[in-house]
């Protein structure tokens, strides 16, 4: 069954916010959440649900990936907790539809498409450092052993990003055509820090030692010199 947002079982969706908005946020505090037949009816299949108060009432959310995203939060959020709760994208999945007859038995089944949307929910101050992660590797001016000293977390990031510059300086020659591509390239993913999405988790072959933190963000290899 599709993820949905309501303001109570039966009641029409209102437009201040719209679950399949992919980035939009949505604030409140975590009243309810828990295994239900979707929208509370009974003929429905299985799902999981929210229950958010916010400044503009309540809010039921469904999505079967909510529970994953309640129980591997970061901030591991919970009720009466002030919550974000945002979608970050949909996943295309197999689900099978059987047929029964009256004694359960199956006599028809089929597979099909469906796509299911990918949630985080966390408390409301994980959404607010995300943001200032995101403004500093938007900044052109920031200096990256020194952002990385000042948000540890972000040392993936970079590390992503000395991978794209080092892919651009061997394999796009116009200097204006590079820079369009690093541009796209930060802000796709200062735009998925921003929306809590994972941090990109970059592991390195025969690596600098753990004594020397900084070693892998020196300066790109010359064409002549090997790459890791």
């Amino acid at each position: 069954m599709a993820d949905s947002d309501q303001s109570g079982p039966g009641a029409p969706r209102r437009r201040d916010f719209s679950p399949r908005r992919s980035g939009q946020l949505l604030i409140g505090r975590l009243k309810e959440h828990g295994e239900a037949n979707y929208q509370f009816r009974a003929k429905e299949d299985p799902s999981y649900y929210l229950k958010v108060l916010t400044s503009r009432g309540e809010r039921i959310l469904w999505g079967k990936d909510l529970k994953r995203a309640i129980q591997e939060g970061e901030t591991q959020a919970k009720t009466g907790d002030l919550i974000g709760a945002r979608r970050i994208r949909r996943e295309a999945v197999t689900v099978t539809n059987r047929r029964r007859d009256s004694e359960g038995r199956v006599i028809a089944q089929e597979e099909r498409i469906a796509h299911r949307t990918r949630w985080v929910v966390e408390k409301v101050a994980f959404f607010a450092e995300r943001a200032r992660l995101a403004r500093r590797l938007r900044d052109e001016h920031a200096d990256i052993r020194e952002s990385v000293r000042a948000a540890p977390e972000l040392k993936s990031t970079f590390l992503s990003v000395r991978a794209a510059e080092d892919f651009a300086a061997k394999r796009i020659a116009d200097p204006l055509d590079r820079e369009r591509f690093l541009t796209l390239v930060k802000g796709a993913m200062a735009g998925s820090i921003h929306k809590g999405a994972p941090l990109p988790s970059v592991r390195l072959k025969d690596g600098p030692k753990r004594s020397d933190p900084e070693a892998t963000l020196k300066p790109a290899p010359k064409r002549d010199d090997p790459t890791r």
